[in-house]
């Protein structure tokens, strides 16, 4: 049973940064490709960032250059580096996936300006 717990969220000022994490069990993450999602509150989810099997990563045009997806094979988990943060980057972060379909609990992001 495919199982992902996100980490890493909080309160933080405009301008600060957070890590957040993803541990996974019940599967291979080097072997899948995964991606951060988020969803603030009446919009809808939204992709952030992702990495494939082979370590290329991507990321939203909203988050180009402040974000940073990464994984770490050996510990099998996901991270999302978060620079610069802003206000309009509050939202619940979740941890996905996309071969698997398989979502996490999220963990919530609040930016005060």
């Amino acid at each position: 049973q495919v199982q992902l717990v996100e980490s890493g969220g909080g309160l933080v000022q405009a301008g600060g940064s957070l890590r957040l994490s993803c541990a996974a069990s019940g599967i291979i993450l080097s072997r899948n490709a995964m991606g951060w999602y988020r969803q603030a509150p009446g919009k809808e989810r939204e992709y952030v960032a992702g990495i494939g099997k082979r370590g290329n990563t991507y990321y939203a045009d909203s988050v180009k250059g402040r974000f940073t997806c990464s994984r770490d094979n050996g510990e099998n988990m996901l991270y999302l580096q978060m620079n610069s943060l802003k206000p309009e980057d509050t939202a619940m972060y979740y941890c996905h996936i996309m071969d698997t379909g398989s979502w996490g609990q999220g963990t919530q992001v609040t930016v005060s300006s």
